[in-house]
């Protein structure tokens, strides 16, 4: 399969489509924001606080259906701040539940693979009783951080591809 761009951060770039989610719908009163750097970079930053029983911020970009093999893997091009993020796909938008997986920033820029078919399907923090991953599609991608402690944090993103 060939490479495949999901989404290609750049100066110029619209994200109006990538859409902050925070434990506000729950109560909670975290806060995540999504913006351009100069630089042409996605930057996903903000404050977790586990106030009223929040812990979570999450930016997600709902593009049109890409078909991926099964053996695919996402490839991520981030800079974070040394803390755990998780990824997330969704094959379906109308899914409650998403595929997720873990992956942890250094500091630097990092080029972070995640197989697609090692990401399995979580709800509201749980692990499903389902399969992981093993869609031919994709249409939804998502960062979020939930730590299970208050802390603030910084996320650059250049680029999210399917290889």
């Amino acid at each position: 399969m060939q490479s495949k761009v999901i989404f290609d951060f750049t100066k110029d770039s619209d994200i109006s489509g990538w859409q902050i989610t925070d434990d506000v719908v729950m109560g909670g009163v975290s806060s995540g924001s999504f913006k351009l750097s100069s630089e042409g970079h996605g930057v996903f930053e903000g404050h977790v606080s586990l106030e009223n029983n929040g812990g979570f911020s999450s930016v997600r970009y709902r593009f049109p259906q890409m078909e991926v093999s099964s053996d695919a893997s996402l490839l991520l091009k981030v800079k974070g701040d040394g803390k755990r993020y998780q990824v997330r796909v969704r094959d379906d938008s109308g899914n409650y539940y998403s595929y997720i997986s873990y992956f942890k920033t250094t500091g630097e820029w990092q080029v972070v693979e995640v197989p697609l078919r090692e990401m399995y399907p979580s709800f509201r923090g749980r692990k499903l009783d389902f399969p992981n991953f093993s869609g031919d599609h994709i249409e939804e991608i998502a960062f979020l951080i939930a730590n299970k402690k208050e802390e603030s944090f910084r996320l650059l993103i250049d680029e999210v591809r399917v290889e």
